[in-house]
C-alpha cells in the first residue's frame, strides 16, 4: 500500500521562503538527518483552514521566518503524499523560534539551494517551478 498504512495521501504544504530582491532561497536543515537539507514543509492541520496559511505557519515554526504568500507555485503527488508549494517573500526572521535549536538555517541562491535538496525529489520538482528557477 503506497499511502503508508493510511487510507488516503497526506497533505504536505511546503513554503519556499524567498528574498526576491536578491535572489535567494533560505534552506533548512532536516530534523532527523542534520546533514540534510530541506524547505520547510509539513501536514496541513483542520486549524490551519487553508493550504497557504499551512505553508505559512510551517515556515515559522521550522525556519523562523514571516512573510507573506505570494504565489501558489504547484502540487505534486505521490503514493503516501500530496505536496503543496507556495512561495513565501520573507518580511523578517525571528532570531529565536520554535525548531530554532534543531535546525540550521541559510539564504543560498538557487543553483545552491537545488544542490542540497536535490535528494528529495519532490522537493527539487516544486523549487524547479519558482520564480527563482532560470526560465527555459
Amino acid at each position: 500500500m503506497g499511502t503508508k498504512g493510511r487510507e488516503v495521501p497526506r497533505v504536505v504544504c511546503c513554503a519556499i521562503p524567498l528574498a526576491s530582491t536578491s535572489g535567494k532561497v533560505l534552506v533548512i536543515t532536516s530534523r532527523k538527518r542534520q546533514d540534510l537539507w530541506v524547505l520547510p514543509k509539513g501536514g496541513w492541520e483542520l486549524s490551519d483552514v487553508t493550504l497557504e496559511r499551512a505553508a505559512s505557519r510551517e515556515a515559522l515554526e521550522e525556519a523562523g521566518v514571516r512573510g507573506n504568500i505570494t504565489r501558489y507555485v504547484t502540487t505534486i503527488n505521490s503514493p503516501s503524499t500530496t505536496y503543496h508549494f507556495y512561495e513565501l517573500e520573507v518580511t523578517t526572521l525571528d532570531k529565536d523560534w520554535l525548531e530554532s535549536r534543531e535546525r540550521k538555517r541559510e539564504w543560498v541562491d538557487y543553483a545552491e539551494a537545488m544542490k542540497r535538496v536535490a535528494w528529495k525529489t519532490e522537493l527539487a520538482q516544486g523549487l524547479m517551478l519558482s520564480t527563482l528557477a532560470p526560465r527555459r
